[in-house]
């Protein structure tokens, strides 16, 4: 795998994956056009997580229609400020969705998939947890 990242002004900078996707990276929170990296970061581990867990219950034939990871981070007080705590709360949308087909979803994502959070882990306290809303 592989990716460039330039400078484009100020604290702005563009990615470019190796399979040709661009993304902008800011870091300055007064101009904020972009995302900064570790919000990027944080949103990696959510979506690689969702890809699972969305994945995981369409095998096992559940009927979800919608599902939102919503993530929230500490990070530490001085530099560097890494991630010190990461939680992911599922919130999985369907028609007669089993609880027990989605707690086995997150935690296949969180032990055995999710190379991002799973990554994370060595070095920060991942949490998950999840909850069902019936379709309307």
């Amino acid at each position: 795998m592989e990716a460039t990242v330039s400078w484009v002004n100020n604290l702005t900078f563009l990615g470019r994956s190796g399979s040709g996707h661009a993304v902008v990276f800011d870091a300055d929170r007064d101009s904020n056009t972009a995302p900064t990296p570790m919000e990027m970061l944080l949103m990696s581990a959510g979506a690689c997580s969702s890809v699972d867990v969305v994945g995981i219950l369409q095998k096992a034939r559940q009927q979800v229609q919608h599902c939102e990871v919503q993530l929230s981070a500490e990070r530490a007080e001085t530099v560097p400020k890494v991630f010190t705590k990461l939680h992911l709360h599922f919130v999985v949308t369907g028609t007669d969705v089993s609880e027990k087909q989605v707690e086995r979803a997150v935690n296949l994502s969180a032990e055995k998939y999710c190379s991002v959070s799973i990554m994370l882990a060595q070095s920060v306290k991942v949490t998950h947890s999840f909850s069902i809303k019936q379709a309307e």
